[in-house]
């Protein structure tokens, strides 16, 4: 498959590579195209997509936590992970207490 390069498609499969890490731009638009099927869904292969389940959690408990929002849009191709921090003062700053 040939597609036609332009300079914003250039641009664009660059900043393609460095999110996902991958130097070859085929794939990093296999890997992004993996991921927008997961996402997405509506095919046989990928079922419903992450973002319904998602919508559908939230619509049937009300409210999702940071931790079950994070575990279901979770993917190989797009890691997604939550992790708490505490906050406390400190002498007129803020600092980060892990």
């Amino acid at each position: 498959m040939r597609i036609k390069t332009t300079e914003n498609r250039d641009r664009l499969w660059e900043n393609l590579c460095e999110a996902t890490d991958e130097h070859a731009r085929s794939k990093a638009l296999y890997r992004a195209a993996r991921y927008y099927l997961r996402m997405c869904g509506g095919v046989a292969a990928y079922g419903r997509g992450n973002i319904q389940t998602l919508l559908d959690e939230a619509e049937a408990q009300g409210s999702l936590t940071a931790p079950e929002i994070a575990a279901t849009l979770d993917e190989r191709e797009l890691p997604v992970t939550y992790k708490t921090a505490l906050w406390k003062q400190i002498v007129g700053r803020v600092e980060l207490a892990l």
